[in-house]
């Protein structure tokens, strides 16, 4: 089988290629083409086939993850949208749960307030009512107010048209003949219902889902549309599957109906392609690191499963997304991350970052403030030479006079002490956010394997493995292709919900039967559109419960619905119990309510076959290419320690290293601090056993 996975990056465009009957695999990193990423998704996939000697034809599966929805909304440049919605309720996403990020700052931002994805003028209210708990109908639709509003939403240009209607979850038919009205007086116009949407209670969290989906989507569905038809033009036969922020590939299909799944398609490749590496190394719990240029994305998996944040904590640049979206952070941490001394002689780094232009000042492009790689490379853990195997020139004169410049005379101090607080400092940033993500979250991380991956990745990894006491840090084949890597290990995932509200005592059995029936159909009627055989489908089911009175919820694997209802009820009630101690350190007693009830439905696709490297003697020193000295820190301060280089690409199954040590490869480059041991794996991981003695 032959798959090739592409990850759209805010600088670089990540492609790998994998034959596995063959054994071999090729990587290639290609300039993003920021104007139409599609070139640069187009340029390195063939570029990349033809270095395998491969016909487009004969690839089975074209996996793709991008940031291409998340940049939408992070840069505000989505499309004009219009909304229909009950009569009344069209300030829904003005006013929603009356918070504000800053409570006391009258100066303060408020992004769903100050920037709306959808304009107050082109929400139009339109009388109809459905009322709780059974949907019944109290107000019929006003079919000629819905025409209304759709030639006054013609007359504004709109793009897309989201239609929220209060309580439609229950009962969606009103919002359904809306969209048969809306396609025939707007056609071309994209339209997305809340109830398909987000069918789920919380009023302003769903208009607030269907509103991202109506801004992000015709940007984010004239892309694919656009890249697909390349692929088909190019003699690609196998469809093209999209990265979505649940952790599961999906059709253009499938994405197209929801775009707003695609917000962390990116990241999350990352995560994937981490939580594979590890148990090709044979471990499974994993805290992934994915280090790039401008941020840096930390993920948790214990025993080796993603977790899914609450759907109230799914937000992207402020606003709710009310999705499926797999736990991850991100922080303004990264190689381009700015190094500088403010007016007051505070040090800070990040979270600025210099970009891909001008970049860091040692990239010969006019950049003239220092960076983390600028920092590195005056530390002599980045040669010159070495930068994507010497293809970008890089000057080390013009990293030491930017360093020089901003911070070490600033600050009085020497010029490596200057880089080497650039690393610490933004080394301590990922290990807070690492913390955050684990400590705090009912995780202790001295339980996981960390996985760095990302262009940069491996080059904090052992710092930051050392500094938490964590007992071994895993390095991928391939750290800066990783996200296109776990594109390529990730099996197709749609997630189907419906609000449930009924306590676990005295649950009525039939219509909760009926519910999680009604979800896996649709779940299967989507896996078999597209093209998954039922020995390949596995459904997950989970619910969303609260202690009675509670505000919020927590998620929990639910067993299959067979048996004594009552002990259906007792299971899951003691898994809520057992995940609201892990979480919040306690349980209680009162009685549990079910909130929303959900279907995952999984097509499998086959394990990927990674090849094994040759066995080696156990003596590494085959791959040395080259020796020179390089500051490590040495009781707080950076003290040149004589350190071979190795080429990962001569490295064998079973070598053995021991720090101080740098490995080199095409996309990433590791350290390995002093006194620090390093095994190759027969998958080619290396492996550095970071815990103390």
């Amino acid at each position: 089988m032959r798959r090739l996975g592409v990850d759209v990056g805010g600088t670089f465009t990540d492609l790998l290629v994998i034959d596995e009957e063959g054994g071999r695999v090729w990587v290639e990193k290609v300039p993003t083409t920021t104007a139409d990423p599609a070139e640069g998704v187009m340029r390195g996939a063939l570029r990349l086939i033809g270095a395998a000697g491969m016909d487009p034809g004969e690839l089975d599966h074209f996996l793709h993850g991008t940031t291409i929805a998340t940049n939408i909304v992070l840069e505000r440049n989505g499309a004009r949208a219009g909304m229909v919605t009950t009569d009344g309720f069209r300030d829904i996403l003005h006013t929603a749960r009356h918070r504000r990020p800053l409570t006391f700052s009258i100066y303060q931002e408020v992004p769903w307030q100050d920037h709306p994805l959808i304009r107050r003028e082109l929400r139009m209210p339109v009388p109809e009512r459905v009322t709780p708990p059974d949907g019944d109908v109290e107000t019929p639709l006003d079919e000629d107010a819905v025409r209304a509003a759709a030639r006054r939403l013609a007359e504004e240009g709109v793009e897309a048209v989201a239609v929220c209607f209060l309580f439609s979850f229950l009962n969606g038919a009103h919002e359904r003949r809306a969209r048969e009205i809306l396609e025939e007086e707007l056609p071309g116009v994209y339209v997305f219902l809340r109830s398909e949407v987000a069918p789920r209670y919380r009023e302003y969290e769903a208009f607030s889902t269907t509103a991202l989906c109506a801004y992000v989507g015709p940007k984010t569905n004239r892309y694919l549309e656009r890249l697909s038809a390349s692929l088909r033009e190019s003699g690609l036969r196998s469809e093209l599957h999209m990265m979505t922020s649940a952790g599961g590939v999906a059709t253009v299909d499938g994405a197209t109906r929801q775009p707003a799944n695609l917000l962390m398609s990116g990241p999350v490749a990352g995560l994937m392609g981490g939580i594979w590496a590890a148990r090709l190394a044979g471990f499974d719990s994993v805290i992934t690191l994915d280090v790039g240029g401008t941020s840096a994305d930390i993920g948790v998996a214990p025993d080796g499963e993603l977790r899914i944040k609450h759907l109230l904590d799914t937000s992207v640049a402020g606003y709710h997304a009310m999705l499926p979206m797999a736990e991850l952070d991100t922080i303004g941490a990264g190689g381009g991350s700015l190094a500088y001394v403010d007016g007051t002689g505070m040090f800070h780094v990040g979270p600025q970052s210099a970009g891909a232009e001008p970049g860091p000042a040692c990239y010969m492009r006019g950049g003239t403030r220092p960076t983390v790689t600028d920092a590195m490379v005056v530390l002599g853990k980045l040669r010159p030479e070495s930068f994507l195997d010497g293809a970008m020139p890089v000057d080390p004169a013009l990293a030491e006079q930017a360093l020089r410049e901003h911070v070490a005379g600033p600050l009085d101090i020497s010029v490596a002490e200057a880089a080497a607080s650039t690393v610490g400092v933004v080394t301590h940033s990922m290990i807070q956010a690492i913390e955050l993500n684990s400590v705090q979250k009912g995780y202790d991380p001295r339980d996981f394997t960390f996985v760095a991956l990302g262009g940069a990745g491996a080059l904090f990894a052992c710092d930051i493995g050392q500094e938490m006491g964590l007992p071994r840090v895993v390095i991928p084949p391939h750290p800066g292709i990783t996200s296109a890597l776990g594109l390529l290990a990730t099996d197709t995932l749609y997630e189907f919900s419906t609000t449930e509200m009924q306590p676990l005592a005295g649950l009525d059995w039939e219509r909760l039967v009926a519910d999680y029936a009604a979800l896996d159909d649709a779940a299967l009627e989507q896996l078999h559109r597209d093209g998954i055989a039922d020995d390949a489908i596995e459904l997950r089911r989970f619910a969303d419960c609260r202690y009675a009175n509670q505000g919020y919820e927590l998620m929990v694997r639910v067993p299959a619905l067979e048996g004594d209802p009552q002990a259906w009820a007792a299971t899951v009630e003691e898994a809520f119990h057992a995940e609201h101690e892990r979480v919040y350190s306690r349980r209680f007693t009162g009685d549990v309510a079910l909130v929303n009830v959900r279907t995952m439905g999984v097509g499998r696709r086959p394990e990927l076959a990674w090849p094994e490297l040759q066995p080696g003697d156990g003596d590494p020193s085959r791959a040395i290419r080259h020796e020179q000295d390089v500051l490590f820190g040495v009781e707080g301060r950076p003290q040149p320690t004589r350190t071979p280089f190795y080429d990962r690409g001569r490295l064998r199954a079973g070598d053995r290293l021991s720090g101080p040590a740098i490995v080199e490869q095409f996309d990433a480059t590791t350290v390995v601090n002093p006194g620090v041991a390093c095994r190759v794996d027969r998958h080619g991981n290396l492996i550095l056993e970071t815990s103390p003695a």
